[in-house]
């Protein structure tokens, strides 16, 4: 059989077990091992799992579980709705503070947990009540909570860029500072909505009070002291100077990404024990129990896709596309657009890190030869990956904002995700006509390559 015909079977054969319902890693691992068993060498199946297990033994892969610890230990805790609180209180008097206030905190706690899901949970469960009960849309709360949750996966540390830096061997380090500055640009565009959305829902209600009489909440003024805003300070300062600290260290050379996420771990443990009196075995437990549930559903995800992009390899399967798509001599611009268009359709159905470790033997040796910058490429590919985690049919964060807010209907969730779908498109875009966007602070900080 020839390569393209084995490559389009192998390509078939995992829609038909991903379809199928079984989960990812299983459908990964039985695709994988099925071709070996009719195309490689008999030997081969004796070698699958020291194949495996030299795929993962990467110092980097390390810091995932570590990083978990860290992300679950802050989750768990009323860390998330303290954060809220406390930037709520210091920007109320902003027009649609509330809604920033949201896009903030999100973004402050992702980069401290580093999970989308976590985040959403977190501040959504605090924020989206306190958006309602002041008259902000049901649609527009849930969206901004949604979206606020993919700067999860952007935001250093982020487990999504681990596994891009350790398929496509490019630096870590560079990686996540390149994260910050499309990061900042997404908070920026997140919040300068949220004035507008807010100011246009405050007029609506105002227009309604004269009209018909009827009282929004959203025409109440909310006064805050400052002792009450000095109040809440305590409580979250010590995870900033968590946060900062992690960074800190990293950057500075004082730890590798591995050393670094087991400190981040440890004094997230530490300090949810002082501030809120965590450290009872009993209060440990769930943490603990999350933390090794989610690492070992990701590792296991993680080897799969790494043998299934190991037999892939050895059949010429990603060379051949790599190839094909190279021969097609498109436009260095429409190779980009048509590769994103491709990583925005398996978003729909397959979480980030399957999409990295599956699509990476085949997209990056063409924009390589086209003359992306792989770490900026990284980056770009976040974002897109994180349209994914609010679009449906899937949209991961839809369905975490529908558990925490219930009685918002699933419609009123989509249509208020949508702007901010948009929102990511034009970033993408800005990456492209500026790349220095996330280029310029690596080559700051690390000299240009």
């Amino acid at each position: 059989m020839s390569e393209w015909m084995v490559g389009v079977s192998y390509g078939l054969a995992t829609l038909v077990v991903m379809f199928s319902g079984m989960p990812i890693a299983f459908a990964l691992g039985s695709v994988a091992v099925l071709f070996m068993y009719f195309f490689m060498p008999a030997s081969s199946l004796d070698t699958v799992t020291q194949n495996v297990y030299e795929e993962m033994a990467s110092i980097t892969l390390l810091s995932i579980p570590l990083f978990i610890m860290k992300g679950a230990a802050i989750g768990k805790s009323r860390a998330g709705k303290d954060l809220y609180s406390a930037i709520h209180v210091w920007l109320h008097k902003v027009p649609g503070g509330m809604g920033i206030a949201n896009v903030f905190a999100c973004a402050l706690f992702a980069a401290m947990a580093g999970s989308s899901p976590a985040t959403c949970s977190a501040i959504g469960s605090a924020g989206i009540p306190e958006m309602r009960k002041r008259g902000y849309s049901p649609g527009f709360a849930a969206g901004i909570i949604a979206a606020g949750g993919t700067l999860g996966i952007l935001l250093p540390p982020s487990i999504v860029m681990i596994l891009y830096a350790v398929a496509a061997e490019q630096s870590l380090g560079r990686l996540f500072l390149a994260g910050i500055g499309p990061g900042v640009l997404l908070v920026g565009l997140f919040a300068g909505y949220a004035v507008m959305r807010a100011r246009k829902e405050y007029k609506m209600a105002l227009q309604a009070y004269q009209d018909t009489g009827a009282q929004s909440a959203y025409l109440d003024e909310e006064h805050f002291t400052l002792k009450q805003k000095l109040e809440m300070l305590p409580r979250v300062m010590p995870f900033v100077v968590l946060l900062i600290g992690v960074m800190v260290a990293l950057y500075g050379g004082y730890a590798t990404p591995s050393e670094t996420a087991g400190l981040g771990g440890l004094l997230a443990l530490v300090l949810i024990a002082v501030v809120y009196g965590i450290w009872r075995p009993k209060d440990l437990t769930p943490i603990l129990s999350s933390t090794l549930k989610e690492s070992t559903m990701l590792m296991l995800i993680i080897g799969m896709s790494l043998l299934y992009s190991y037999v892939m390899s050895h059949l010429h399967i990603s060379q051949s596309a790599a190839h094909w798509i190279v021969g097609l001599e498109l436009s260095r611009w429409v190779l980009l657009a048509v590769i994103l268009f491709m990583v925005i359709v398996l978003g729909f159905f397959l979480p980030p890190v399957s999409i990295i470790l599956m699509t990476a033997p085949i997209i990056l040796p063409p924009l390589k030869a086209a003359g992306f910058d792989l770490i900026w490429f990284g980056v770009v590919m976040t974002i897109v990956m994180e349209m994914g985690l609010i679009h449906p049919p899937v949209g991961l964060n839809i369905f975490v904002i529908k558990n925490v807010a219930p009685d918002i209907s699933l419609k009123e969730v989509i249509w208020g995700v949508m702007p901010f779908v948009g929102l990511m498109f034009l970033a993408v875009f800005l990456l492209c006509m500026f790349p220095g966007i996330a280029t310029g602070l690596p080559d700051l900080v690390m000299g240009a390559k």
